[in-house]
């Protein structure tokens, strides 16, 4: 059992209508077919929605994917037409809130590894591959790949976990052309933004992208871009393969949830508790940071 501690209830707008509550984003329509995306301060962790919010959050990732998003524009159109809150939203949307075009959304996780962490390093431990890619001998915790590769999964519900599949099957429910158009695209995003963050001293060890099909039949890139919930970064100056990385993410309150101060057993049902303040604090720390590093500039909170 996992899922949400807590389901917040949808917040009601006049003229949006509410379709969709993720683990951090709220999904609305309006009256004349955009999308309105509104980006919470929830945070999740070992597929449970805390019920601790992380104040800033959800500001800073819009504020990434809208820098991201304009570094990318000339690879893949994407799908932001405003970030502007419609009429009637609360003050609280301002900063967080993204007006998009409706897409009609490919059901795959694309992602691209430059290194080997999380769940491609357990593969890998296993079979010496990543989603069925074959990998030579002696890598470890953090190892440079010889080349980034696509590593595809299968988006899975709010408590699930997202399936990592290899790109034959992707190929086999979607077409040979569009797993390879998702394969190519995936890797040449990535590639830009492993460009950039190296330019700031930032490894873009991993990261996915969501793609959909505009009115036009073109992939189009949507939901959020290589923001710490999408991406796996570390500083460049302190990575030594071989061990974890420190990254800019949320592996402060992992940490914590694991380690007996929780008192958590997460082999149990028993959902996760509260974070204490400087859990709090150090993890919104690490999201600051990376927008820091990233864009030059702190993150309007």
């Amino acid at each position: 059992m996992s899922g949400f501690v807590v389901r917040p209830e949808p917040v009601r707008v006049e003229g949006l209508t509410h379709l969709h509550t993720g683990k951090v984003r709220d999904l609305y329509s309006t009256s004349d077919g955009l999308l309105v995306m509104v980006a919470s301060d929830r945070i999740s962790a070992y597929d449970w929605v805390l019920p601790t919010e992380i104040p800033g959050k959800g500001r800073i990732l819009t504020q990434l994917s809208l820098w991201w998003f304009e570094r990318l524009g000339d690879l893949v159109p994407n799908h932001v037409v405003s970030d502007v809150p419609p009429e009637g939203a609360p003050a609280d949307w301002a900063g967080r809130t993204l007006v998009c075009r409706p897409l009609e959304m490919v059901p795959v996780e694309c992602v691209a590894r430059g290194h080997l962490a999380g769940s491609g390093l357990a593969e890998y431990r296993d079979d010496g591959t990543v989603c069925g890619v074959p990998l030579p001998d002696g890598l470890t915790d953090g190892s440079l790949l010889p080349a980034p590769v696509f590593t595809p999964a299968v988006k899975a519900e709010v408590g699930e976990h997202d399936e990592n599949v290899s790109f034959d099957a992707v190929a086999s429910v979607h077409g040979t052309a569009l797993a390879s158009e998702l394969r190519d695209i995936t890797l040449r995003l990535y590639e830009r933004g492993r460009e950039i963050a190296a330019d700031r001293g930032v490894i873009l060890a991993d990261t996915k992208f969501e793609f959909g099909r505009g009115q036009d039949g073109s992939l189009v890139l949507g939901d959020e871009v290589l923001t710490p919930d999408s991406s796996r970064y570390w500083p460049a100056d302190e990575w030594v393969p071989g061990k974890p990385q420190p990254s800019f993410d949320k592996q402060v309150l992992r940490d914590w949830l694991t380690s007996d101060a929780s008192g958590w057993d997460r082999a149990s049902e028993t959902p996760p508790p509260a974070l204490p303040d400087h859990v709090v604090e150090r993890t919104l720390d690490r999201y600051t940071e990376i927008h820091r590093r990233l864009t030059g500039e702190a993150p309007s909170l």
